[in-house]
């Protein structure tokens, strides 16, 4: 094994801001502690986490990198203690608490997927952060099961294009709500049943209109605020509803009443305070239950842009454009 460098490139965040904020700097290359790898990353993801961290409204956890990046897809160049399994040179993607925007990121290797021959390694880096989180709030605290009706808002965001694939794969009708007309022809394309532009169409009456009256199963929220009273009246009775964003806000009126007669389910998660035990476990699961889908080629992430590390900021600009149909992804 080569011998590793003292130094490496990474982006950092130098105060709380827009885009241009995030500037090269030079830091130390991490040493893996126990249960942990050391990746020399290829590719980074670029998640809505990582801009509200870089406004200063989402510091990391205890014990995380200050620098941005949850995802990321590399070899492994060094093992920490107590990682079995772990071989030099592997290829793997890793949902990572921090750190992501750099030349080598550390990650615990239960938090790792093996990167399969069929998946480059710039798709490979746009999984895990969308992965996780559609697995858990969909299939675990949505309780989603074969024929049942969803509801996502974002359609064509990465949580959104995760979200229909992956519904689709597991017997989902998937309706979506988009901004526009093009991006309702992009969610199609990519498997929604039905696409709702909310800027021409109330979104509440066309779902009742697409469900004869009866509402959908499910809905995945990433708006809150005044969306979720509006959800309620989507969901069927037994529904369940969703929240992994607060984009629209965190403070929501409802009517429990409404929740107690029709039995709705409110829930909801943020991945990245979790546990590692929990992030583990939850890898596990994917690895079981959706990786062999990756590794035959049926489940792909939905590529936007790619852009040079350097050019972050750049990528942070085009996310917060909503322009982008997919995941963004940042070549190291």
């Amino acid at each position: 094994m080569a011998e590793l460098p003292q130094m490496m490139m990474a982006m950092e965040i130098s105060a709380p801001g827009g885009p241009e904020v995030l500037t090269p700097c030079q830091r130390p290359v991490p040493a893996p502690g126990e249960r942990e790898v050391l990746l020399k990353v290829a590719y980074a993801g670029v998640n809505r986490p990582d801009v509200i961290q870089r406004k200063g409204l989402y510091p990391p956890p205890p014990g995380a990198s200050d620098l941005p990046g949850l995802e990321v897809s590399g070899t492994i160049v060094a093992v920490g203690d107590g990682v079995g399994g772990a071989e030099i040179g592997g290829r793997y993607c890793a949902l990572v608490s921090g750190g992501g925007y750099a030349e080598y990121c550390l990650a615990r290797f239960d938090q790792c997927l093996p990167v399969p021959v069929s998946l480059d390694m710039a798709q490979a880096a746009a999984m895990p952060e969308t992965l996780f989180t559609v697995w858990h709030n969909v299939f675990e605290r949505g309780y989603a099961r074969d024929g049942e009706m969803i509801l996502i808002h974002g359609g064509t965001s990465g949580i959104g294009t995760m979200a229909i694939k992956l519904g689709k794969l597991f017997g989902l009708d998937v309706i979506v709500t988009c901004g526009s007309d093009e991006k309702c022809n992009s969610a199609k394309a990519l498997g929604a049943d039905q696409a709702i532009n909310y800027n021409d169409t109330d979104f509440v009456d066309e779902v009742k209109r697409l469900t004869d009256g009866q509402g959908v199963h499910i809905v995945l929220d990433m708006v809150a605020g005044s969306y979720v009273a509006r959800n309620l009246q989507c969901l069927r009775d037994d529904g369940r509803h969703v929240t992994i964003a607060v984009q629209g806000g965190m403070v929501a009126e409802i009517n429990i009443a409404q929740i107690m007669v029709r039995r709705l389910t409110l829930t909801g998660s943020t991945l990245r305070p979790r546990s590692a035990q929990f992030k583990g476990l939850l890898a596990q699961e994917i690895l079981a239950n959706v990786w062999p889908m990756v590794a035959e080629g049926r489940l792909r992430p939905e590529m936007d842009r790619i852009f040079a590390l350097t050019d972050a900021a750049d990528a942070h600009a085009h996310m917060e454009s909503g322009d982008h149909v997919g995941k963004i992804v940042l070549a190291v």
